[in-house]
Parts: structure tokens; sequence; C-alpha cells
């Protein structure tokens, strides 16, 4: 009683797409530069618009009816009017739309008037608006010019507490073609910090944020300050930068603004465990990285979060990789961004143990490769101990290299040339031992020792490490060992030539300490090409790298520390105590096969990003490549502008308890060493730079 069942049955029919677009009255502009501009209203069946939107949405056509009239202000024609507009149907599936506009005339600046300025003189104001009479009336630019760019008026006064500070551009006399404008300022007080207010942290000590900070208490506001603190916060990587609400919340009553923070904290450590298949088998990898570690709260277990102590922001990574007896690999380390506490001065601490063995030479006539008996006339004969077989034929004990290696450094940030420099310095020691160890071709036998100091200077000023939008990493390194050959009173020149005649003793002494230098240099830019403050920014990544290694002494080439060039750059199981360069569309290491080891290489390259997913819990975003990059066995043939090529697409995805992992597809076009790059599958395992 007193209630009904009422059913609504709807037919939503196909979407309707837009058949042509009809404008009229333009003289200045053509059809197809105003059609350009309509960003979400396109002509279908065009091959410009394939990756556009094609379907007509009234509120996006709206919308592209005002970017036509923005766009005519922007030439000068302020008084663009659309005088009549209509969308038609064509059939069931289709519309054509009908503009009809009136462009008016062009107008030029007359005269500029400041009026209400007192903290800076009209002359400041003028070189920093960059707008001058006889220029056309650009409403855009004005607007860019006195609000939007980084240099802009309205941020010289924000910069300097003026938080209350409005411009106003009023045209002040429109004569025939010629406006004349008059801003009007007003200052007001400048405003000090009160408050700063931290909201949605549950991961750090409240200290470790506030040390990033560059708004402080008691300070003027500065929104280049504000900014930079967002930034210096989503570096930490604790935090989403996608959610993040930074907001001034000011008192115009008393001149001050408290400063909120709203924060949402996100999962930051990782566990990798990964597993590849090798000439000998399984190869398996576990791997511990944890981001928010405190040293300090280590024997104090009450403070533990979980199983580790937290909230210092320290970096403590352990990880494990083994083929059994083939291959193990042991690391350890530390990383406290703030060493003390009262300055940001880096200190880290690493270590490691990996341990090799070689494949027995009899491997390769064995039924490893063979394992069905298949003979060239098309007979079989099946082994029933095809995986014994295979892996006593692999394994050779008596091919071994080991080794050890310890690095302490120390970081420095710097306000030279700006703060966003940084300067590294590391003391190393390496320990190798080498056994019938065939894969090396300056050295089988004997024990070498390297120490190495390391320098780097680098610069960072990206804005997101997970999606970058804009900004730029530079990173310029050299490694060098002490030159104690220069000052030794050995026959350098007998000793190269034994060595190479076979000498085992003559190589032990030529490499019983490591002498060699190492310069590396890398760079990244990022570039929107969209609104970088949408969240669907579309970005294009640069990047330019060089690596050198070369000797004080001609006849101490250094066995270790080589390049190893190709591929996708994660095959360090294999590359026998060389250092991997990525090269997309080539085989692992096609560039620096053995007897052919890379002492020096270049690699440049430009990516499209495209985001699929931008969230706390994942970030997803595509990309297209080029690239192209070398490698050469000597210094001294170093070509950076002889360099092999390649192109491909792939995606990455940003997991918070696996990292960043991805798959790449990437053709190379040219032939290395008697082999086509041709088409490759890369599966990438971290973020690599």
């Amino acid at each position: 009683p007193n209630e009904v069942i009422v059913d609504i049955n709807i037919n939503k029919n196909d979407k309707v797409k837009v058949h042509k677009i009809y404008i009229d009255g333009n003289n200045v502009l053509s059809d197809r530069q105003l059609q350009r501009v309509m960003k979400k209203t396109n002509e279908k069946g065009k091959l410009i618009n394939l990756f556009r939107q094609k379907k007509f949405v009234e509120s996006d056509y709206r919308d592209d009816l005002d970017r036509i009239i923005a766009k005519y202000n922007e030439k000068g024609y302020r008084d663009a009017k659309i005088i009549s507009d209509s969308v038609v149907k064509y059939d069931d599936k289709n519309v054509d739309v009908y503009i009809n506009l009136e462009e008016g005339k062009k107008y030029y600046i007359s005269n500029i008037d400041w009026v209400g300025n007192t903290v800076y003189p009209t002359e400041i104001l003028e070189r920093i608006l960059d707008i001058r009479p006889g220029d056309v009336y650009n409403q855009k630019l004005l607007n860019k010019r006195t609000v939007e760019d980084e240099d802009a008026v309205s941020n010289l006064y924000l910069n300097n507490g003026y938080l209350f500070y409005h411009l106003y551009p009023i045209e002040k006399n429109v004569t025939g073609d010629s406006i004349a404008l008059e801003m009007r300022m007003v200052e007001g007080p400048q405003a000090t910090v009160n408050n700063v207010i931290i909201n949605g942290n549950d991961r750090l000590y409240e200290k470790v944020i506030r040390r990033e900070l560059r708004v402080k208490p008691g300070q003027l506001f500065s929104k280049d300050d504000l900014m930079r603190s967002a930034r210096e916060i989503a570096q930490t990587g604790h935090f989403d930068p996608e959610a993040m609400d930074i907001r001034p919340e000011p008192n115009a009553e008393n001149g001050t603004v408290d400063i909120v923070f709203g924060l949402e904290s996100k999962a930051n450590d990782q566990v990798e465990v990964s597993f590849g298949w090798g000439q000998t088998g399984l190869i398996g990898k576990l791997a511990l990285k944890f981001t928010n570690f405190s040293i300090k709260n280590l024997f104090n277990p009450s403070s533990y979060k979980g199983i580790i102590p937290q909230g210092e922001g320290q970096t403590f990574t352990i990880s494990a990789q083994t083929n059994a007896k083939y291959y193990q690999s042991y690391s350890i380390s530390f990383l406290d961004p703030w060493f003390g506490g009262k300055r940001p001065n880096s200190l880290s601490v690493s270590a490691y143990y990996a341990r090799q063995t070689g494949i027995n030479s009899s491997y390769y006539s064995s039924n490893w490769r063979n394992p069905y008996g298949y003979n060239y006339w098309g007979s079989s004969n099946y082994y029933n101990d095809y995986y014994q077989n295979s892996y006593e034929n692999a394994y050779d004990p008596n091919k071994v290299l080991q080794m050890i290696g310890v690095t302490v450094g120390i970081g420095k940030r710097l306000s030279w040339p700006d703060d966003y420099f940084t300067f590294q310095a590391e003391i190393g020691y390496q320990w190798y031992y080498l056994k019938n160890w065939d894969y090396l071709y300056y050295m089988n036998n004997g024990t070498s020792n390297s120490l190495t100091l390391g320098l780097t200077l680098a610069r960072q000023s990206i804005d997101n490490p997970l999606y970058t939008r804009s900004g730029s990493i530079f990173s310029l390194n050299l490694q060098l060992t002490p030159p104690a050959s220069l000052f030794g009173k050995k026959d350098w020149k007998r000793l190269s030539e034994e060595g190479n005649n076979g000498s085992v003793e003559a190589k032990k002494e030529l490499y019983r300490w490591i002498e060699y230098w190492k310069l590396r240099f890398k760079s990244r830019t990022y570039t929107p090409l969209t609104d970088p403050a949408g969240k669907w920014t579309l970005v294009m990544m640069t990047r330019a790298d060089f690596g050198l290694l070369g000797s004080y002494n001609k006849y101490l080439k250094t066995p270790f520390e080589t390049f190893y060039v190709g591929g996708d750059g994660m095959s360090g199981s294999y590359t026998y105590a060389t250092e991997t360069i990525a090269l997309r569309g080539y085989e692992n290491g096609q560039f620096t096969p053995w007897t052919r080891e890379g002492y020096a290489y270049a690699r440049v390259g430009m990516e499209l990003h495209f985001p699929f997913m931008l969230s706390n819990s994942t970030t997803i975003y595509g990309l297209t490549f080029v690239e192209a990059g070398n490698a050469w066995t000597a210094v001294k043939d170093f070509q950076p502008f002889n360099l092999k090529r390649s192109a491909g697409a792939g995606v990455r995805i940003f997991l918070p308890m696996v990292g960043m992992m991805g798959i790449d597809w990437a053709y190379g076009f040219d032939t290395v060493y008697g082999r086509k790059g041709g088409g490759q599958f890369h599966f990438i395992l971290g973020q690599e730079f």
C-alpha cells in the first residue's frame, strides 16, 4: 500500500562523434589553426587527430569555445567574440559543428603606469614585467608575467613576505587600437610565519621532516621556500607527492601566516624476491631495503615498529643472491642523510662479498646444449641423466673469482653555485682473488688489491622521484687509485711482455695493486610538455652519459672496473667485476664481449613519459624512447658521435614493497661485432641513473 515500483529503461545509443567543424568569420587565424586550439572537440577521420578525442561532449565543447577566444586575446584581438554557434545532427552517430566569429581589431599597448608601489621602484617592476609600450596587447602573456612565471612580478613580492599583495591590471584608456594600462598595486604588510603544522605523518619522527623544511616560525613568508619544502618532503619517499596538500593560512589582523603541510604516508620499504635462469640454472635473489631505519634505537626494542627500529629516515639494505655453488653474492649498506642530526651531511657505509665459479670447457659439448642427442640427420636419443650431466659438466670448482669490498663515504650539501648541489667523497678497498679465471683478458690467476678515492659532484632538482615532471639530475664522478707504479723502480715493460707471453708470476706482480682513474658523467633532464601542475603531465626526458677508464702506466691497464655495455643493465652476477651499462635493443654485453672489454662508453637518449596511474599505492607510466650508444676498448678510441641506434617502448610500475620494475621492447638498428641488435625484450628491476 502507498508504494509503486518504477522501472527506468534507457537506450543510451552510440557515442556521438564530430563529423565536421565549420568556422566562419575568421581571417587572422585559419580553420586549421583554430581546430588545433580546440583540445577536446576534433573531427574524426583525420590522421592528425588519431590520438585526440573525437566524441562530442557538451562541456568540453564549451571549454573549447573559450580557448578560441583566449587564442585571439593572446594575438591582441581583445574584442574577439563568438556571434553564434550550433551543433547539428549529421546522422545517428555524428554531428556537425558551426561556429561564427567576429575577430575585431588588433590592439597594442600605448603606455604602462604603475600605481601604489612603494617597496620596489617602477624601473625594477618594468624590467621584470618585460612588456613595453608598442607591444601587442597579449592578455595571456600579461597574466604570465604578473602571476604565473617563476620570475613574475607577484613572486618578487611573495618571496619577500608580501603574502597580502595584490596586483590589478586596469585598462585605463582605450583609444583606437591602443590601450593604456594602469598597474594598481596593493602591497600590504609583510607576513611572518607563525606556526608550521604537519598533519598525516605516522612514519617519521617529526624532527626528521622539520629539518627538511625551508619555512620556519619567525621567518618572513616565501613562496619559493614553501615550494622547495614540498620538494624536499617528496624526495624523502615517505609521503605520496600526488596527495600532498600544502597551504598557507594567513591572518590579516596580525600579519602572520600558518603553514599547514597535509601529508599522506606511504610504504617505502622494499622486499625484492626475484628468480632468473642462466647458463647454470636457477638464480635467486632476496633483498630487504628499510628506508626509515633508526640505528640509535637498534638496542632499544621498545621503540621498534615491526621487526626493526624506525623513525630516523636512515636507509639500511641487505641482500643475498645465489646460484648454489656457481654464484654467491652478499651485500650490506647503511646511509644516514643527516649524520649527527644537525646538518645535512651524509654518512654511507657499505660492504660486499661475491664468489663465482666458471663453466667447465666440457659443458659446451655436453648434453646441456644437446639434451636429446639430436644430430644433423634428425635422429635422437633421450638421456635419462640429462640434469645430472648438465650440472656436473657446467660446474668447474677450479675456476674461481672472489671479491670483497668496503666503502665509506661522507657527503655534504652545497650552497654554491646553488643549494641543489651536493659533494661526496668516498674511500674504498677491494680485494680480488682469481684462480684459472679465463673470463678476464688481462689477468687469470692471483690476488689483486685496490685502494680508491671517489669524488662526486652532483646536482638534483627533480620534483618527484617516481613520476618526475620537471627538473634535472647531473652527476660528475672521478674515481682514482694512488699511482704507485710511477714512483716504483720495477721494469713494468718487461713484466708486461712476460705476462703477455703467458707468465703467471709476471701477471701476479703486475696486478698485485690495481691502478686506474675512472671518470663518469651522467645527466637527465625532464621537461613537461603539458601543464606541469596537472596530474597527467606528458614529460620529455633526455639523457647523456659517458664513462672513461684510463691508467697512469700504459703497461698497467686494469682488468677490473671496466664497462659492460648492452642489454638491460641488470646482468651484474655475470659481469666479472665490471660496471653494467644498459643499452636497449641489443643483447647483454654485446658491445663489450671477451677480449673487447669496455674502457670507454657513451650513451644518449630521449624518452616520452605518459602516466596511466598515479596513486599512493601504485605508480604506472608508459614510455617510448630512442637512444644510441657505443663502447670502446681504449680511452684514445673514444668517439662520442659514433653511436649505435635503437628505439622502442615500455612500461614502468612502482609498488611500495617491490620498488620500480618494468619491461621494454626495443629494436636495435645496427650491427655490433657481426650481430644485429634486432628486437629485444628487457626486464627492468629498480631505478637506473
